[in-house]
């Protein structure tokens, strides 16, 4: 069995085509520029060389039927007819409260997710171009929604409520939503197997960073607390996004230069974060490097961040008691040890204890790796996530009618002996260049490495 899983932005399509039977990746790609005058598409099929090429695509629909012919082109592609491919899973931002767990998309459903546009106005719009776009060209699928927010929907009401008006909640839906959902699922799971936990006896803090950032607290295997709330913008410092701040600063800005609230919206959140701190930039990369050069911006820009995520994992940690582990994942979390240096450094007193030469050591994608020092009561894990390995799992046993929420379910990512066939021979590669490598990996307790 096939399964296509389709992540769909504003002006972007990433996708992957996964054989369920041999548990093996075919092909992972995306096209960005939709709707722009030239649109572009890198694609790598198992086994074949990396296509990078620029084509025009108008549309969602477009680019879908683009992913279409790149899974059927004769050099590239990985699929003889279209018709093997039995399921589409789709990445949803929001759910709102409505959906609990992975649902399959119907009409009805359809017209849920068009009610929560207001909940997130830049990323949903996308999502359900890309579902509307996929059911025409694949109309003859079951195509399943998998939702961001769908996890956090734990989290006890001290933690998604807001102190504001009630009436605010019961007539309009704010509440703390959090995201990156499918991303906290993954890493919470495999975190209970590296450790040799039962996952619903788990305690963690995990912190996903990325040009989008947030941070959740993770309480006997479910999520207690999150730091994005309403929308996307809350929380941590991010590429574009301010995250927290004083919420009078909107009003004092409109009396002040006569911007609207959407004006100033817009700018919180594309022009706001490290990009509004350093003017420009908003790569940690090359952040990084104009820092070592002596540039001040970057170097504050730096260090507001790793101020605002140690605050969130200390206090993280006073509400969630003792933790197994801090958890390290999406790009920068799992390639920018700078980062990962200055959030964790000055934790000891609460038991963690950062290994200077390990984490320096710690820039690969492909392994689970530990940086905690040999004497530190809290582990430090570095996981790189895998979201698409959850949206298949989730869209396959919804067809088969063996899907449950995250409490009732196993995923085979949770089995000890679970192993991830690209990723272990890109490691291995990896290792003859880096050695070093082999000293960090942690594996399940029990396990030999591979």
């Amino acid at each position: 069995m096939v399964i296509l899983t389709l992540n769909c932005g504003s002006s972007s399509a990433k996708y992957q085509v996964y054989d369920w039977d041999r548990k093996e990746v075919l092909a992972v790609g995306i096209i960005e520029r939709i709707g722009q005058q030239v649109s572009t598409i890198e694609h790598k099929a198992l086994g074949k060389d990396l296509l990078e090429d620029e084509f025009s695509c108008s549309s969602h629909t477009e680019a879908i039927e683009m992913v279409s012919k790149m899974i059927l082109d004769k050099e590239y592609g990985v699929l003889s007819d279209i018709s093997k491919i039995m399921a589409v899973g789709h990445r949803v931002v929001h759910g709102g409260e409505h959906f609990v767990k992975s649902v399959i998309i119907d009409d009805h459903v359809l017209g849920i997710f068009e009610s929560f546009i207001h909940l997130a106005p830049l990323h949903m719009p996308p999502n359900i171009l890309g579902i509307k776009a996929a059911r025409k060209v694949l109309p003859d699928v079951p195509h399943c929604a998998v939702m961001d927010t769908a996890w956090h929907q734990t989290m006890p009401s001290s933690s998604y409520m807001y102190a504001i008006p009630y009436e605010w909640y019961t007539k309009y839906n704010i509440r703390r939503y959090g995201f990156h959902g499918t991303s906290y699922l993954y890493t919470a799971k495999r975190a209970a197997v590296l450790l040799g936990k039962d996952p619903m006896e788990t305690n963690l803090v995990i912190a996903h960073i990325g040009n989008g950032a947030s941070i959740c607290a993770v309480k006997n295997g479910v999520s207690m607390d999150t730091s994005m709330g309403l929308t996307p913008l809350e929380g941590l410092i991010m590429g574009t996004r301010s995250g927290d701040i004083d919420p009078a600063i909107i009003n004092y800005l409109i009396q002040e230069t006569g911007m609207s609230s959407q004006e100033i919206d817009s700018v919180l959140n594309k022009k706001s974060g490290l990009i509004g701190i350093t003017g420009q930039l908003s790569d940690r990369r090359d952040i990084r490097d104009t820092a070592a050069a002596g540039d001040e911006k970057c170097r504050l820009a730096i260090a507001m961040e790793c101020h605002r995520l140690k605050k969130y994992i200390g206090g993280y940690i006073a509400a969630l008691g003792p933790i197994d582990a801090v958890v390290m994942t999406a790009g920068v979390g799992e390639m920018a040890p700078h980062i990962r240096l200055g959030t964790l450094t000055g934790l000891e007193h609460l038991g963690i204890h950062i290994d200077p030469v390990k984490n320096t050591q710690s820039m690969c994608r492909n392994g689970e790796l530990e940086i905690s020092a040999d004497d530190s009561p809290i582990k430090i894990l570095v996981i790189p996530t895998d979201e698409e390995l959850v949206m298949t799992e989730d869209t396959y046993a919804l067809i088969n009618g063996t899907y449950d929420i995250h409490t009732n379910f196993t995923y085979t990512f949770q089995d000890p002996g679970y192993i991830n066939k690209a990723r272990r021979e890109k490691l291995a590669a990896e290792i003859k260049e880096k050695p070093y490598l082999k000293d960090i990996l942690i594996y399940p307790p029990g396990m030999k490495p591979v």
